[in-house]
């Protein structure tokens, strides 16, 4: 398949959030924090509108369609990554997430409520989260950050991943910098980012009184760098995969 991956525009934004929503439907980390029986995709939706629009201005944020005419131009794959030290960078961005905070306070008063997030959890995740990044994170010079990578269900498979996360992975190995990403499935994803050069360096656990889900951290060296003095990193043409 001929992919065109291209920065994210506000008329992809309802594509974008199409392909979210399918990828993530059945996510173990998403049936761990959502309550299946009181989850509203209307405010869901909302909720990934409101990140596209942020993450447009703030972050690197690509889509991927196929440049086949019988395509009709629809997305395919979407994938956002926040820039090395972005929540230090710059008092602008770190205003701009009181903004997205508000935004999403201000979609829960509109929709009566958290859309099934069960906010318990969510908090367990984020001391998680904030832990595995400060036990991995020891460059100085900070890392790629990969927060979203979804794929169409109908098009995984096809290089649609490698395609979109080809488009940090050639400038983080330009740059000399690292990259990191966390994985709510073994199987098959980390297979298929470690051929992109990821490693597994930790296993998150977040658990609520035995409901638990485990999310695996992941960091790549930039080519050439790797800790076993192996060439890695990001090369046309190695074994396809696609990642939800």
């Amino acid at each position: 398949m001929d992919i065109q991956v291209s920065p994210m525009t506000a008329a992809d934004i309802d594509g974008a959030v199409d392909v979210i929503q399918a990828a993530f439907r059945d996510d173990p980390y998403a049936n761990w924090v959502f309550d299946k029986e009181t989850f509203n995709a209307a405010r869901n939706r909302a909720s990934l509108r409101i990140r596209c629009e942020w993450g447009m201005q703030h972050a690197l944020f690509h889509v991927a369609r196929s440049t086949s005419p019988s395509s009709h131009n629809q997305i395919l794959g979407v994938a956002m990554w926040l820039p090395p030290n972005a929540t230090s960078s710059s008092l602008s961005f770190t205003l701009s997430l009181y903004a997205l905070s508000l935004r999403a306070l201000l979609n829960n008063a509109y929709h009566l409520g958290r859309g099934g997030l069960l906010l318990r959890r969510y908090r367990i995740w984020k001391a998680a989260q904030a832990a595995a990044q400060a036990e991995l994170w020891t460059d100085p010079r900070g890392y790629y950050f990969c927060n979203i990578v979804a794929v169409a269900p109908e098009a995984q498979g096809r290089g649609v991943g490698r395609a979109l996360m080809g488009e940090v992975l050639r400038r983080a190995d330009e740059e000399g910098t690292r990259c990191y990403l966390e994985s709510s499935r073994d199987e098959p994803n980390t297979k298929i980012y470690g051929r992109l050069g990821f490693e597994v360096m930790k296993v998150m656990e977040c658990d609520d009184e035995g409901e638990r889900v485990e999310l695996f951290c992941m960091v790549r060296e930039p080519r050439g760098r790797g800790k076993d003095g192996e060439e890695r990193g990001y090369r046309e043409g190695d074994e396809d995969g696609d990642v939800k």
